[in-house]
């Protein structure tokens, strides 16, 4: 699977070179000769589309590297640096395109467009919009973000040629020259493009949010299992695309045996792997009081009071020991609430309601609620 993820990306991004390296080639000629900055500009941006793809195929061959005794988790994460290397070609691209683009409009300089170079640009319009639909298209079906993104910057490239085409034909019914004009614009969107792509590889890098269609996905997938009451504490970290661990908690009988939860433990490995590809590497387990009336009246009353807090987003885990007078529980804060303060005030209520129980409440990260 792997395998044929990694010819996929490197098939579609050599078809993307070579499309680009013709366009650059062709746009660079009409620009050259219309003298227009415009078009000389979106030539060197369709140049800056073929090294991107070049990239890419280099970073994916590093990141399908076998893991080894340095990097035991494989080299995925490599992907991630491919693409912030990526978004700073694009950057400087924009930042190079905007300087040229200003001196042309301090010093302007006559174009001259012939039908030759209008149907070419109408062309390259055409054949971006193909491409960026093609290569996206495949970047979904291998789940490939830099192929995807590859293939929206190609449909948007689409935009800005059409753009360029726009101020050759508005200086040929005018006589006005806008295309300086129209490259600041362009140069602008590559720069934003370019600003977009690092602050979204920036937060793959940090840990963002996981997806959240992902994580119920997973934590119904647990809950499938008749011995598991609930799912909770799922935490999952990223080593490169396809390429995820995790943990969780789950709440199950005080009843069960050690070997039971043994087997409950694989099952919930195997099954969540199986469906969402997701390598589980603990399951810790909350054992509710299922046999003592007493212990889920005092449960229910917790629960109860706990979540009338509005930064309490929930509440699990919840064990009593009737008769070593301890209480456990979790509970999950929002981010907007100061952490000490809301978990002092529910350790204050909870003991009111029951003075001699020794408590141990644990503050919970809204990481994936």
């Amino acid at each position: 699977m792997a395998e044929q993820r990694e010819k996929i990306i490197v098939k579609t991004s050599i078809i993307g070179i070579v499309a680009n390296i013709a366009l650059a080639a062709f746009k660079a000629a009409v620009g050259l000769i219309s003298r227009s900055i415009a078009v000389v500009l979106d030539a060197v941006n369709n140049l800056s589309d073929a090294l991107s793809s070049v990239i890419t195929i280099i970073g994916t061959k590093l990141a399908s590297r076998q893991p080894d005794k340095k990097h035991p988790l494989g080299h995925g994460r490599i992907e991630y640096l491919t693409a912030m290397i990526v978004a700073g070609l694009v950057l400087y691209a924009g930042i190079t395109s905007l300087v040229e683009s200003v001196k042309k409009i301090i010093h302007p300089e006559a174009a001259d467009y012939s039908a030759v170079s209008l149907i070419i640009i109408a062309a390259a319009v055409i054949v971006k919009l193909l491409l960026g639909r093609y290569v996206k298209k495949k970047g979904e079906d291998v789940d490939s973000q830099a192929l995807i993104a590859s293939g929206s910057d190609a449909s948007f490239d689409a935009i800005l040629s059409a753009s360029v085409l726009a101020a050759a034909v508005f200086f040929l019914i005018t006589g006005i020259s806008v295309e300086a004009y129209v490259g600041v614009l362009i140069a602008a969107f590559i720069i934003k493009a370019g600003i977009e792509m690092m602050i979204e590889t920036l937060n793959d890098i940090l840990g963002a949010r996981t997806d959240k269609e992902l994580t119920v996905a997973i934590k119904q997938t647990i809950c499938e299992d008749p011995e598991v009451l609930g799912a909770y504490d799922l935490f999952l970290y990223n080593y490169g695309p396809d390429r995820n661990y995790g943990s969780v908690h789950v709440e199950v009988r005080d009843t069960l045996t050690a070997n039971e939860i043994d087997a409950l433990d694989r099952r919930v490995q195997a099954n969540v792997y199986l469906k969402h590809h997701v390598i589980l590497t603990g399951v810790g387990i909350y054992a509710v009081n299922m046999s003592d009336d007493e212990a889920g009246t005092m449960r229910r009353n917790v629960i109860e009071k706990v979540m009338e807090h509005s930064y309490v987003l929930q509440l699990h885990g919840f064990n009593v020991d009737l008769q070593q007078k301890t209480m456990r529980f979790d509970v999950v804060l929002s981010f907007e609430c100061d952490r000490d303060e809301a978990l002092q005030e529910i350790c204050e209520e909870v003991q009111t309601m029951y003075p001699d129980y020794k408590l141990f409440v644990q503050p919970d990260i809204d990481v994936s609620e």
